[in-house]
């Protein structure tokens, strides 16, 4: 494979992509100014949806194994426990991964450099990108490497470069937004009390709130909080000016600390994800708060969402005009995860009366009532384990039948030995049909080189949303694309041929 891309930043987004360009067959430089990968657990969630994308390519089970399932979620006021939800019961049925794990993303990456060695792609430490431009045909790349300088052309440029891309700033793209008053702190200690069960605590008070997550194992936790508004302004803040609060909220007494920071919390969006050949993804793109565990999980779906679309275009089985499809769909999703997370964040953090209320006498009471209502608790997993995130304004969705829209994710169906969801494997744009396929349908598929795959009628799948014999062409993704309620073979033809997109099957015959 000749070398078509160059990664910069080999966090969990550079890594993915990489990981997935890879499935492809098509190679990536990947580089990083840092001498080894990070050793802090930092971002800990890893929801549903990305497991369901690591599931496509065999990694989901190794990364499930290594991690913690966050199946019960505590609310506790002044460290006193005041309710108890079962986090599995929220998605079941949704999704094959109906909780949330937990996993720091420090072994999350060196899962992902294991898996990327496997197949070729060793990350080059101690490397930085200096200088760049690009022509209509082409990008060149200086880099200074532990030999020198060295000079490299490429197809595209990726940017995962985190908050202060180098990448962004080069390209003169806006990254507006602000950062928040508070000062975040985040630690991972050894801890005794009742919260330190292995399960997920939020605890509260009218001062503030600690979140507290397993990390890897139940004797050791990750405390997610606010540093006291009294602390804020030392210079050097430690675990020590945070413990008292901790222990306000959760009970928790802290043993051993292995390690601490302190942090501003900012939200951003830069103006544009793409400019000609040079892209940006996770945190060189967008910013946010904490609230939800996205901020890891965005930045993979940015991966995963441009891979495929790029290896597609470099292989000649798309045209080039599809690569415009990949700021589309992700800054659309990025505005709205960072509007909504905004918004929780600022009720939450407020030091005023509102916030003192929320915190101390709304939030512990309206939560556990909310979480009775199924309706409500399916929506909350739907949104926070981003299952929900949809591409229907993108130029690759058309039509809808019943729930479905194209754009939507395919709605997972589990059947006795299987599930649809199994198909997916096949990283290929394919039909699905739930009943029965006309013959009409089944030639042109033929004669596409697309693969069927017609799965049985039944509760299951009109539970999900789906109708009886509608057509679902599905993106390589696990995204529809087109939904048809009659299976005509020339809407299918149409759509395909307006960007020559052509299967891996077809490109291989």
């Amino acid at each position: 494979m000749e070398t078509a891309i160059l990664i910069v930043g080999a966090g969990p987004t550079g890594l993915v992509l990489a990981l997935w360009l890879a499935q492809f067959g098509i190679a990536s430089r990947i580089i990083d100014k840092d001498a080894g990968p990070g050793e802090t657990s930092r971002a800990m969630g890893v929801q549903a949806r990305t497991l369901e994308l690591y599931q496509q390519i065999g990694l989901a089970n190794e990364i499930i194994e290594k991690g913690i399932k966050a199946n019960v979620f505590n609310i506790r006021k002044n460290g006193r426990r005041t309710f108890s939800f079962q986090l599995g019961e929220m998605g079941k049925g949704l999704s094959p991964f109906p909780y949330l794990l937990s996993f720091p993303q420090d072994d999350h990456e060196k899962v992902l450099i294991e898996h990327l060695q496997q197949v070729g792609i060793t990350v080059e430490r101690n490397t930085e990108l200096i200088d760049f431009s690009q022509t209509t045909e082409h990008v060149q790349a200086i880099l200074n490497t532990k030999q020198g300088l060295e000079t490299i052309k490429i197809a595209y440029l990726c940017g995962c470069d985190g908050a202060h891309s180098i990448i962004r700033e080069m390209l003169k793209i806006g990254f507006p937004g602000g950062t928040y008053s508070q000062i975040f702190y985040v630690a991972d200690v050894k801890a005794t009390g009742e919260a330190a069960n292995g399960e997920v605590q939020m605890g509260v008070s009218q001062q503030d709130f600690c979140l507290v997550l397993p990390v890897r194992s139940s004797g050791s936790l990750r405390l997610i909080g606010i540093v006291p508004p009294d602390k804020e302004f030392k210079e050097n803040i430690t675990c020590d000016d945070i413990q008292s609060a901790v222990n306000r909220d959760t009970k928790l007494t802290i043993n051993t600390v292995n390690w601490f920071s302190t942090y501003h919390v900012h939200h951003r969006i830069a103006q544009q994800f793409k400019q000609n050949r040079i892209f940006l993804l996770g945190d060189a793109a967008h910013i946010h708060s904490p609230v939800g565990g996205q901020g890891m999980n965005t930045g993979i779906g940015d991966a995963i969402n441009l891979a495929w679309k790029m290896a597609a275009v470099l292989q000649n089985r798309a045209t080039a005009d599809l690569l415009e499809s990949y700021e589309i769909e992700r800054i659309s999703f990025a505005k709205q995860l960072v509007s909504s997370t905004d918004k929780a964040f600022q009720l939450m953090t407020n030091s005023g009366i509102l916030g003192k209320c929320w915190r101390g006498a709304i939030f512990p009471f309206l939560l556990p009532l909310l979480l009775q209502w199924q309706v409500v608790s399916r929506y909350l997993f739907k949104i926070i384990s981003q299952i929900e995130v949809k591409y229907r304004q993108s130029p690759l969705s058309q039509g809808h039948v019943n729930k479905i829209h194209g754009g939507d994710r395919l709605p997972w169906v589990k059947y006795a030995d299987t599930d649809n969801f199994a198909s997916l494997q096949l990283l290929d744009w394919q039909v699905h049909i739930y009943g029965i396929a006309t013959a009409a349908i089944k030639n042109i598929l033929q004669k596409l080189h697309l693969t069927l795959n017609v799965y049985p009628w039944d509760k299951q799948a009109e539970n999900a949303g789906l109708q009886k014999d509608a057509m679902y062409l599905i993106r390589p993704d696990g995204y529809t694309a087109l939904v048809c309620a009659n299976q005509d073979a020339q809407v299918l033809e149409n759509f395909l041929t307006r960007y020559k997109i052509i299967s891996r099957k077809k490109g291989d015959a």
